[in-house]
């Protein structure tokens, strides 16, 4: 097996110029949600390309859409696809990322400009340096490396890059399945996820999700509620009354009927790998700000974060919410929620369910609308074999210990498509650390982490390259 010393010297002398490059990488405002930032998208997107022609890949800018380069028709923001093939008769790795990332709201909570990268200690403070422009530049870095101290790679290597991750787009997935054989490959590597400090994790599941809005309407106009309040529904108190109903407050259950039917029960060897995670859950609730956890009753915290369904909301609108009081009875309200999904819940049957049960919920004089908006299924990993071992011995050679399996609790969409389309095993291995705050202000990546990723990357490849 090669030695990556060679390797990890030239990281040592390159370490401020990863770090300057990766600081570019996140000043690009690459926010998919927004259509505002389409130019940003576009900006981003030649960005990776170069990093990936810079490294010593072929790399070209794709429209998931269409196949045609460098165009949105019927797409979105394009794939960045970049190979390397130079290693006859070794294992062919696909590595996978997204450069797109979440709006930045609240702004005004940020200590320091989003897209300003900040170093706190020994954090880079800016959106994007954990989900996942930060884990994602480490297996760039790591490329462009190996290709630059020994002029090749100890592996065949295929690269997708994708830009609506964070908006739900099912773009990639649109494309994967058209151009299915030319992603080919024996193992997949993807970095959008967590370790704890020291300690690596190989996720064995990451749950599924489906994205909903939910709209009330009442009357044609605006009423006075001195005049038409108690006579005339008001669409907000319905709203209210009804995603009030979704959890139980004294069992943290979902009420929805059949909610539960398929969720698939933890093995007892997965119970313990996460009683074997380095936890502390009052360093947890104390973090968080909180002076107390809440969940499904019977389940540990851990459990509940990412093996148990969720059912959330994540913003309401409607009504007056300007200064002072308007005593209005808006004529239409919504709210937008998700629910996270675990094997074997499928998405569709569970938006079923939703639109069922709020139906039954029925108000007079209020019209109800469920609109399905992205969806993603869980998924596990059982894979076993040579190259998911050389993964596991390489984590450990970096970080002094072998990865434990857990599932994650954030949702991957591209994840069961690349099992499904492809029959490979997934490595889902993060650099991430739990207090990291993707999708929150000040949202960070340590740069032991980041420094640490780029030489796991390195080593894992390494050690695939040597799987006979």
């Amino acid at each position: 097996m090669t030695n990556s010393e060679d390797v990890y010297s030239r990281l040592e002398a390159e370490r401020e110029r990863h770090l300057e490059e990766l600081k570019a990488f996140l000043r690009i405002p690459s926010i998919s949600t927004d259509p505002e930032h389409a130019g940003d998208m576009e900006r981003c997107s030649r960005f990776v390309e170069e990093q990936l022609v810079r490294a010593g890949l072929e790399a070209e800018r794709v429209s998931p859409g269409t196949g045609a380069n460098e165009t949105y028709d019927n797409g979105g923001p394009p794939l960045v696809i970049g190979e390397w093939l130079g290693a006859p008769g070794k294992p062919t790795v696909l590595i996978y990322g997204h450069y797109d990332v979440q709006p930045v709201d609240p702004i005004e909570e940020w200590r320091s400009p989003p897209f300003e990268p900040t170093i706190e200690g020994e954090a880079l403070v800016a959106r994007g340096t954990t989900d996942d422009k930060g884990q994602l530049f480490c297996h760039l870095k790591a490329l462009e490396a190996m290709l630059a101290e020994r002029g090749e790679l100890p592996v065949n290597v295929k690269v997708l890059i994708e830009g609506e991750e964070e908006s739900g787009g099912d773009s990639v997935e649109r494309y994967l399945r058209a151009h299915s054989g030319r992603f080919a490959c024996d193992a997949a590597l993807i970095s959008d996820s967590i370790m704890f400090p020291g300690q690596p994790i190989l996720a064995s599941g990451a749950r599924g999700m489906i994205m909903l809005e939910l709209i009330a309407r009442g009357p044609k106009r605006d009423l006075h509620s001195g005049e038409f309040g108690g006579a005339v529904a008001n669409p907000l108190n319905a709203l209210t009354w009804i995603t009030g109903q979704l959890v139980d407050r004294e069992t943290g259950r979902i009420t929805i009927p059949g909610f539960y039917d398929n969720v698939l029960q933890l093995s007892g060897a997965e119970l313990a790998e996460i009683g074997n995670l380095p936890f502390d859950e009052d360093a947890y609730r104390s973090d968080l700000g909180v002076n107390a956890l809440f969940g499904e009753q019977g389940r540990s915290t851990l459990e509940r974060a990412a093996t148990r369904p969720t059912c959330d909301i994540h913003g309401i609108w409607g009504g007056y919410q300007g200064p002072g009081s308007k005593t209005v009875l808006p004529a239409a309200v919504g709210a937008k929620l998700s629910m996270r999904l675990v094997p074997d819940q499928d998405p569709r049957r569970v938006a079923g369910l939703f639109r069922d049960h709020v139906a039954s919920l029925d108000v007079p004089g209020v019209e109800l609308e469920v609109r399905e908006l992205a969806e993603a299924k869980p998924w596990r990993l059982d894979a076993e074999g040579p190259i998911v071992e050389a993964a596991m011995a390489a984590m450990e050679d970096v970080w002094g210990n072998r990865p434990l399996r857990a599932r994650g609790g954030g949702s991957l969409p591209i994840l069961s498509t690349l099992t499904e389309l492809l029959d490979i095993p997934v490595l889902l291995l993060g650099f991430g650390l739990p207090d990291d705050r993707p999708h929150s202000p000040n949202e960070k990546l340590d740069l032991p982490q980041f420094y640490g990723g780029i030489r796991s990357s390195v080593r894992i490849l390494d050690r695939i390259g040597a799987v006979r």
